[in-house]
């Protein structure tokens, strides 16, 4: 590996000089004096330098153990009595269970030693796979770190205690069931370690119990929440499992079976093998979860209304297993009331901001449709859908949906139809994806995906009927543990424009305990138009280089991890290859993760900018010309599992013509997992910027508050003012889960927007009821 990186980085060495030779000649740099030249080339010999460096210390790279040939085997008894979710593992069973204690240490060294000590024991019944945990502490409940009580807590905040399993033995799909010692739920879905989809939910139950030698989680897992195939006769039943337990204060990540610090426990080529199950027959079963919703809606110019409405809304989702590999979804009238709002940003940047999708029919087994899509082309992208105009606030109305879903260890076969209503500025709009994926070796897989939106016909908008329909081919490869290639090749056909246009993504990387590489190119033809999908620009190819060293310096204990290194980014022209776009590199030379967790970053980035086209961000309009600039920044947080953190950066430098500072700032207050205040400030301060040279200051302010009764009764708020639009935005949400996943919600949004005048306001009232019953 060494020499390979070596070759590459002197082959960059050499373009450099090269170009240098020839600078005048070179359309690529036209428009750049020599000093923005000579500004390239030191810094792609720090690149080399970095490469040379990073390689050299990788000369040893033992860490990286391979797949057992012959997993561990733990055991799971059969209970001859009844056990009760209450958190104390108190019932005989439980005490004659045998314990898996064997764990291994990942963080923050990888190691056989670890300093807390995990006992898990596993039994069953006939409806309930029960897992019981003791996480000892030797400070016992003053030890314990938990920041709030919201189900799908953050990982990296929290004790944590997890379970992975894959029932179906296909060593590419887990799932995962996650608590901490307050109780909180954590479910989600992991597709190849490589995508997760932490919004899938799951029927389970888990209670915990805090004591002064540690805590206690008892969970009971209904086998008909899990997918597993039907065993031979006489066959044992044999599943993939992984146990990980996350002790917050010292920042200790353990996990059963051993498993390399490069990769997570969602890794399942190295599982344990769960045996001695004798399961039920995997039978249909339904789930419902229908709705009532209550909204009160009202808009205002100054003081006087403009419009009112009272609306009552039912519906619901139905989740019907046929098989346990087949599943059947479907939505009537669906309604997101209860999602969280996007956040407002400013964009100062020449590429489309990408919001993700909130919104849990869409969440869920959101891993199928992924394929390697990333934040710059994702052929199919479902924030397209339910909103008017693809990615405003404005809703639309979902009429029907319906998802059919059916994995096994071979394949993957699924397809999504929703009929979205019109609106009074849009016309009824139907979608469709159809998407199959077949693995092959042992972490392969290749897919195809299609998709097709037909937006109807409405002649009070002038609008006619419009088809759009993407073809999608992609796969990811894993020649080696280390190892991980992805490509995908995608076409669209507009009938609007009756034109096709073409993307496409292609990413090696390579990543060991102590160094990551990566390198990814992508490309968007002008034509590109996923009417179902999102990218970033059209017309551009983009070329990604990057890599870093991790290391763990024994001489300084108080860090946990040291990483630096770069990203460089190369972007030119679809239709004119020569056509330069941007050039950037993100240098990193101290990027330092403390014991505990704390961080610190200090990086310099130049960028070379052709702007050849009408560019004015936020009103700013930059003249067509080229530009070199380099900016720095300094990025900080102190240990976020404590009662009190801060968080900051600071950036600074030139900007095109102009210079522009940022600066950004958070606290949160967390005392009591019961109570959780943040506050976060940003200020841009822009000088002598573009054609006119102006001045713009922007301030952005945002306020939460997360207050729980225990972690099914809870409610949160949020604030947040936009000085730029000089709009204020607050959102209150309260709920109650009543039951296992059957919640009470009640949602409050107002939103002023001052700069018009008299001033236009909208406030909204949303009282919701789910009820979620599983046959």
């Amino acid at each position: 590996m060494e020499k390979i990186v070596i070759i590459i980085s002197l082959f960059i060495l050499r373009v450099a000089n090269n170009l240098n030779a020839q600078f005048t000649q070179v359309e690529l740099f036209s428009g750049f004096d020599k000093r923005d030249f000579s500004n390239f080339k030191c810094t792609i010999t720090v690149l080399f330098l970095v490469c040379s460096i990073n390689s050299g210390a990788q000369e040893k790279e033992t860490d990286n153990f391979p797949p057992p040939e012959n997993p561990k085997e733990i055991v799971a008894i059969k209970t001859k009595g009844v056990i009760t979710i209450d958190g104390k593992l108190n019932e005989a069973d439980w005490e004659n269970a045998p314990i898996t204690t064997e764990f291994f240490k990942i963080e923050p060294v990888q190691s056989k030693s670890f300093k807390y000590r995990t006992e898990v024991k596993i039994l069953y019944d006939d409806k309930n796979l029960y897992i019981g945990a003791f996480c000892k502490d030797s400070l016992g409940v003053k030890g314990i770190r938990v920041q709030d009580l919201r189900r799908d807590f953050s990982y990296t905040e929290n004790d944590i205690f997890g379970i992975q399993i894959d029932a179906q033995n296909t060593k590419q799909y887990a799932v995962s069931f996650q608590t901490t010692p307050y109780g909180n739920q954590r479910d989600l879905q992991s597709f190849n370690d490589a995508y997760v989809d932490a919004d899938w939910n799951a029927l389970w139950t888990v209670r915990t119990k805090r004591t002064e030698q540690g805590y206690y989680a008892e969970f009971a897992i209904p086998f008909k929440s899990l997918r597993y195939d039907e065993p031979e006769k006489g066959e044992p039943v044999n599943w993939g499992v992984t146990f990980s337990r996350l002790a917050r204060r010292d920042y200790e990540l353990t996990v059963f079976p051993n498993i390399p610090q490069a990769f997570s426990q969602f890794r399942m080529t190295y599982a344990a093998k769960l045996t001695g199950l004798e399961v039920p027959t995997p039978s249909a079963n339904l789930r419902i979860e229908p709705y009532t919703l209550y909204e009160f809606d009202e808009s205002k110019n100054g003081t006087h209304v403009v419009d009112s409405q009272n609306n009552v809304k039912v519906g619901g989702d139905v989740k019907w297993v046929v098989s346990p590999n087949t599943v059947v979804d479907l939505t009537i009238n669906t309604d997101f009331a209860q999602a969280d709002v996007d956040r407002a940003v400013n964009n100062l940047e020449r590429f489309n901001i990408f919001f993700p999708e909130r919104r849990q029919f869409f969440l869920e087994n959101s891993g199928i449709w992924a394929g390697v899509s990333d934040y710059d082309v994702i052929p199919f992208f479902s924030r397209r859908i339910g909103l008017d105009g693809g990615f405003d606030a404005t809703p639309a109305p979902i009429d029907v949906g319906a998802r059919f879903t059916n994995r096994d260890e071979n394949k993957t076969l699924a397809g999504l139809y929703v009929h979205q209503g019109d609106t009074e500025e849009s016309a009824a709009a139907n979608f469709g994806v159809f998407r199959y994926l077949q693995n092959y070796g042992n972490e392969n897989n290749i897919g195809l995906m299609v998709t097709h939106r037909l937006d109807e016909k409405k002649p009070s908008l002038s609008l006619n009927e419009s088809n759009n329909t993407t073809v999608t081919i992609d796969g990811l490869i894993r020649p080696k543990n280390e190892w991980t290639v992805s490509y995908l090749a995608s076409a669209s056909k507009d009938e609007a424009t009756d034109t096709w246009g073409y993307a496409g993504t292609f990413s090696a990387v390579y990543n060991t305990n102590k160094m990551f590489w990566r390198w990814k190119s992508n490309f968007v033809s002008s034509d590109y138009n996923p009417a179902m999908g999102f990218v970033y620009q059209n017309n551009v190819i983009k070329h990604n280089l990057s890599n870093y060293v991790i290391l763990r310096p024994k001489a300084m204990p108080w860090v946990r991890r040291w990483e630096s290194g770069f990203f460089a980014n190369y972007y030119h022209d679809f239709k004119d290859p020569k056509k330069f776009q941007q050039a950037s590199v993100y240098l990193f030379p101290f990027y330092v993760f403390f014991k505990d967790n704390s961080f610190l970053e200090y990086a310099i980035t130049p960028t070379w900018q052709n702007i050849n086209f009408d560019f004015a961000p936020l009103g700013l309009s930059i003249a067509q010309d080229r530009y070199f600039y380099t900016r720095q920044f300094i990025n900080y947080n102190s240990d976020r599992s404590k009662k009190l953190s801060l968080s900051g950066k600071f950036e600074w430098g030139k900007f095109y013509n102009g210079k522009r500072q940022s600066i950004t700032v958070g606290t949160r207050f967390a005392p009591i997992p019961h109570f959780s205040l943040s506050l976060d400030y940003e200020r841009n301060n822009l000088q002598n910027i573009g054609i006119e040279e102006k001045m713009l200051k922007t301030d952005l302010y945002t306020g939460s508050l997360r207050l729980a009764l225990n972690p099914r009764v809870q409610l949160s708020t949020f604030y947040q003012y936009n000085s730029f639009t000089d709009q204020g935005r607050w959102n209150a949400r309260f709920s109650w889960e009543y039951r296992p996943n059957s919640f009470i919600y009640l949602v409050y949004n107002n939103m002023r927007d001052t700069t018009f005048d008299p001033v236009q306001g909208n406030r909204q009232f949303i009282g919701k009821i789910t009820l979620l019953k599983q046959f």
